[in-house]
């Protein structure tokens, strides 16, 4: 009943294999965007099937650009994330500057939005002169 090295091995292997909803990767690459619709939760279903060509037609213009090994820069915070963009560097606008990010299988069903902050982290400094009580008495020079 023991179990052979190779056995556990893929086993284990077995288990790390990224899987959206029960499917593969190979399995989800070789989808159409409309049937993998059919596996996204109900908002971002809805979002696709609605905006099925606009996301075709960025699909199709990032291949574009990275056969003639140029960057991906885009302003669509909103596209959801599909198999075909597996693998993709996009430049997403965050309202101020592009913010690189890299397409992995953890980021299906989600938007671009969301891994591109529009806000930064605030680094408060010191307190200025007059700002706090004691330092009301000191001379501004």
């Amino acid at each position: 009943m023991a179990k052979d090295k190779e056995d556990v091995i893929e086993e284990i292997e077995q288990k790390k294999a990224f899987t959206y909803r029960g499917k593969g990767l190979d399995e989800l690459q070789k989808m159409d965007i409309r049937e993998f619709a059919k596996l996204l939760p109900a908002r971002e279903r809805r979002s696709v099937l609605r905006g099925f060509r606009e996301i075709e037609n960025f699909l199709n213009r990032c291949e574009e650009k990275q056969s003639r090994k140029k960057t991906i820069k885009t302003h669509l915070r909103d596209i959801v994330i599909v198999p075909r963009m597996i693998g993709m560097k996009i430049l997403v606008y965050g309202g101020k500057d592009f913010q690189p990010m890299e397409v992995v299988g953890e980021m299906l069903g989600h938007r671009l939005g969301e891994f591109s902050h529009t806000r930064s982290k605030v680094a408060h400094g010191a307190a200025g002169v007059g700002a706090t009580r004691g330092s009301k008495s000191k001379s501004v020079k």
